[in-house]
């Protein structure tokens, strides 16, 4: 009659109708079960494969992958008596779980512009109203003040029209600056062409002829 045995400690002991063991308390998966004339033999799952209770399977059961591309990471690893523990990405939360783990996950609500994200649930993403004078575009832990004036999804313009101003004032000076300095050496020219020919040297300081 089959017997299921536990080794343990170099002591055999009958349990039930199984063809599992236990070798110091790890599981191995059966190699040939027993007959009236041979006991089982059996093996070790092999890496990737886990078996985490006695049954009578000749393989291994193959170990679940936390696929990034769902938005589960590995929480625990699998070993040859124990599955993959899986747990979600962050801006994901458990849609449904499984012992210690999660097996799918849904992507956490984005709040919209005007709200901050008070906290990442368990369940969703909980949102609140920002309050007067301050603004977030729904991807803030806070809501931000604002420098100066804005809306409650966006911060003030101020600072870039300043910004513009000013760069419009540079921009106009240094445009004036090039014509003057073109117009001052065009006129310094002429003069200089007007004294060589009457023969003469231009006085640069009194801007005559001599």
């Amino acid at each position: 009659m089959p017997n299921f045995i536990v080794i343990k400690e170099d002591t055999l002991h009958t349990w039930g109708h199984a063809s599992r063991y236990l070798f110091d308390m790890v599981l191995i998966r059966v190699k040939s079960h027993c007959t009236e004339f041979r006991s089982t033999s059996c093996l070790p799952c092999t890496e990737g494969t886990f078996m985490n209770q006695p049954t009578g399977q000749t393989l291994c059961d193959p170990c679940t992958r936390c696929d990034a591309g769902s938005g589960l990471k590995i929480k625990t690893s699998c070993t040859t008596t124990s599955d993959t523990v899986c747990e979600p990405l962050e801006g994901f939360y458990c849609f449904d779980s499984a012992e210690d783990g999660c097996m799918s996950v849904q992507r956490h609500t984005l709040c919209r512009p005007g709200q901050y994200i008070r906290q990442y649930a368990l369940t969703d993403t909980e949102c609140s109203d920002c309050s007067a004078g301050t603004y977030s575009d729904g991807t803030f832990p806070s809501c931000r003040p604002h420098t100066h004036t804005g809306t409650v999804s966006t911060d003030a313009q101020c600072e870039q029209s300043w910004t513009g101003m000013v760069a419009g004032i540079v921009s106009g000076n240094f445009l004036n600056f090039l014509i003057g300095t073109a117009a001052f050496l065009f006129y310094r020219f002429r003069l200089k062409k007007g004294c060589l020919n009457r023969g003469m040297i231009l006085n640069v300081d009194h801007k005559k002829c001599f």
